[in-house]
């Protein structure tokens, strides 16, 4: 009896049974779409639990849902709900004493619209895409089992920081550039920033209008672009530590970046980047050994011949009727022994 309620209670389950009470709630305080189209969708995520093989994708995609249906959610939380002081004065005054100047002002003084592309694209491109991207490249490339947990940190890492930017509001230098230290509150709208410069060269409506709806205006600290590009580049140099300059170089670019199109102070971007490196340490104790003999996630299961059926195949291989969750001997690392090698380079 022990036993099995200490299984119960494992933050595994803790964690399955807080994003349950989030996405309830959720779904009471969301207005859009109306509730027949949420009550569908919610059957539809929730039976997708006990269907066995879709099961096997939803299960570690779980935080990431959350953290996306939670960002939109927060939208819906009228000011009576909300903290009732919004912090203007605090990072900039914060950035000034701790690196002697504000470096967000200084760097976003300097203007050209080469440089705007330059920022526009680590920012309003990279940042969106390149999740999807280093999953496959890890779902290719990594041991089985990294996947999963780089799903399911990143999500909890997510969350914990739209928890932080909604009951910590600060608001980012594009507001004090437009409003001076005035008093914030939550009638005044978003606005693009540097990235109204974007509209301009690409002749469109895109960031004036979607950031003029922004679920979290004052959702400066942390950075979440700096947060997921460290920690994407942190996985990446779990994979590759060879390309340890290009994880720097990545998460430098994308810091410049957020600074000059003035969205983020400094000191934002070392909160994200803490973000990303408390959920890493997190998850590294989960992560599998690396063995440099196992070129793909087949050669970590034995499988000699590469093609998409064999990848498409090894899913079953690799969760096993979601063997990892039941059976106490299967561990990613028993996949270590399939290559060529015992050469193991740990996490």
């Amino acid at each position: 009896m022990a036993i099995r309620l200490r299984q119960w209670l494992s933050i595994r389950n803790v964690g399955y049974a807080f994003l349950a009470v989030l996405l309830t709630i959720e779904f009471v305080i969301i207005k859009s779409p109306p509730w027949p189209v949420r009550l569908v969708l919610g059957v539809l995520l929730a039976g997708s639990m006990f269907v066995p093989y879709v099961r096997r994708f939803i299960v570690p995609a779980l935080p990431v849902f959350g953290y996306l249906i939670s960002f939109y959610a927060v939208q819906f939380i009228g000011p009576e709900y909300r903290p009732q002081h919004i912090f203007v004065n605090i990072l900039p005054t914060l950035e000034r004493v701790l690196y002697g100047s504000n470096l967000s002002e200084m760097i976003s003084s300097h203007q050209h619209p080469a440089l705007d592309i330059l920022a526009w694209l680590p920012y309003g491109v990279i940042h969106f895409s390149l999740p999807f991207i280093f999953a496959a490249v890890l779902f290719i490339f990594g041991p089985p089992g990294s996947l999963d947990m780089f799903g399911k940190a990143f999500g909890w890492m997510n969350i914990f920081g739209v928890g932080t930017q909604f009951l910590f509001p600060n608001a980012s230098p594009w507001y004090e550039m437009s409003y001076g230290s005035a008093p914030a509150d939550y009638s005044i709208h978003g606005e693009a920033g540097g990235l109204a410069r974007i509209d301009k060269i690409l002749g469109l409506e895109l960031y004036g209008s979607s950031f003029g709806h922004s679920p979290l205006v004052f959702g400066a600290f942390p950075s979440l672009h700096s947060a997921d590009a460290t920690f994407i580049m942190l996985f990446l140099y779990y994979l590759k530590p060879k390309l340890w300059p290009l994880c720097i170089a990545h998460v430098m670019w994308m810091w410049w970046a957020t600074m000059y199109l003035t969205h983020h102070y400094l000191i934002d971007l070392v909160g994200g980047s803490m973000y990303a490196f408390s959920a890493f340490f997190v998850a590294r104790q989960y992560l599998p050994p690396l063995n440099p003999n196992c070129r793909t996630r087949l050669a970590y299961l034995g499988i000699t011949k590469i093609s998409l059926g064999a990848f498409v195949r090894s899913i079953e291989r690799d969760r096993n009727g979601d063997s990892k969750e039941t059976s106490p001997e299967f561990t990613p690392r028993n996949f270590t022994g399939a290559c060529t090698s015992d050469k193991i380079s740990g996490v």
